[in-house]
């Protein structure tokens, strides 16, 4: 599966933006999908992970209840819509997915970057 991961920008503390990530291939819904995120001079870091359903999701502590991971097999896609954004949530940010069965996450999106002013 290849993705594609758009939606960044600048946005000032408090606002809001929603990522989006679209996936070629006709097994997406097979997937487990991901969120991440690597800030400048920081490793990378999980932010919110969900299964091949939608039906299960789990978050970092430090997004959690500001964040929302969702998708939409039927459009291959996968959403992070990011509310009351911080100074510190600036990063690029990646899709990722996960075959089933895997215990890695072998395919990677190109990241966007999310910046936010204070």
């Amino acid at each position: 599966v290849q993705l594609q991961a758009s939606g960044g920008g600048l946005v000032q503390a408090g606002g809001s933006l929603r990522l989006s990530c679209a996936a070629s291939g006709r097994t997406f819904g097979a997937y487990a999908l991901a969120w991440f995120r690597q800030g400048s001079g920081k490793g990378l870091e999980s932010v919110a992970r969900i299964d091949w359903s939608g039906d299960m999701t789990d978050y970092a502590d430090s997004v959690k209840g500001r964040f929302i991971i969702s998708r939409d097999n039927a459009k291959n896609s996968l959403y992070l819509r990011m509310n009351n954004l911080k100074p510190e949530d600036t990063a690029v940010y990646y899709c990722a997915a996960r075959e089933s069965g895997a215990r890695t996450y072998d395919y990677w999106g190109q990241g966007t970057q999310v910046t936010v002013s204070s």
